[in-house]
């Protein structure tokens, strides 16, 4: 299979020999109560949670925004974002298990959506249709799966597709630079990228929760070729990394990869 690139410790050994790019493999895990029902009342988040990522989010995705949650499992990351204020969040999900599961938890929250979908082929959105499509973990999944690096090419052409101009992709992934910035060159857009450096340790999450000043994630300032710097270290070699990507209105063959200045952010 072409999921070489698949090095997260959260998707584990099964990575070589399971498809996650597969509904069957998600509607089994979400079917079963010692996977699905993982997390805070039957939720799992991937990587991170809101507290971590509301920052970012505040600053980079106004609460107006129309919002596409990609792969969106049993994440409490919408919910929490319309507790925050966000108004208007679509979820997809290529499991029609965990889609149901989501339509009755939260069929009380107006804000929320939800629609079975396999993110390579999104033609239910028109272009454009999105402020912000937010990423965590999926294409790490699909980068496991058995089309891979074909299906995760076919997603990125989607995720460029239906997102508006100056609009944004937020990817949480623990695929560096040089494997991620590759797979967003291939998609037809221009993005103009901005990359944080999270921390994912259980220690750096306890300092986050308990609202620890120093609890920040680092706005690294890539190389012209959109590489990490070489001196670059890392202070948690488990780090997540966030690529702010900005859609650009001029489509191109070629990616304008940008870099931010080096700097941090914190929670508030």
């Amino acid at each position: 299979m072409g999921g070489a690139d698949c090095n997260s410790t959260d998707f584990g050994a099964d990575c070589n020999s399971t498809d996650f790019g597969a509904a069957a493999y998600w509607d089994a895990r979400y079917s079963s109560p010692s996977t699905g029902g993982k997390g805070r009342g039957g939720f799992f988040d991937w990587y991170q949670a809101y507290p971590a990522l509301r920052p970012i989010l505040r600053a980079c995705v106004p609460t107006s925004s129309r919002v596409l949650m990609l792969g969106c499992g049993n994440s409490l990351l919408s919910e929490d974002m319309v507790k925050d204020g966000y108004e208007d969040i679509a979820n997809m999900d290529i499991s029609s298990v965990v889609i149901e599961q989501m339509k009755e938890k939260h069929m009380d929250i107006p804000q929320l959506t939800y629609m079975q979908m396999d993110v390579r082929d999104m033609s239910l959105f028109a272009d454009g249709s999105f402020d912000c499509v937010i990423d965590k973990g999926t294409l790490d999944a699909m980068m496991c799966g058995d089309d891979a690096p074909h299906g995760a090419s076919r997603m990125l052409e989607e995720v460029a597709r239906i997102t508006r101009p100056g609009g944004i992709y937020m990817l949480i992934t623990y695929g560096a630079p040089k494997e991620r910035l590759t797979l967003l060159n291939q998609a037809r857009c221009r993005w103009n990228v901005e990359l944080y450096i999270m921390p994912a340790t259980p220690e750096y999450q306890l300092k986050r929760s308990n609202g620890a000043s120093h609890a920040s994630m680092e706005k690294v300032k890539l190389t012209v070729d959109g590489q990490l710097p070489p001196d670059y270290v890392f202070k948690d070699p488990e780090s997540n990394f966030v690529y702010v990507s900005y859609k650009s209105d001029t489509a191109s063959e070629n990616n304008s990869i940008v870099g931010g200045q080096g700097e941090t952010t914190t929670s508030e």
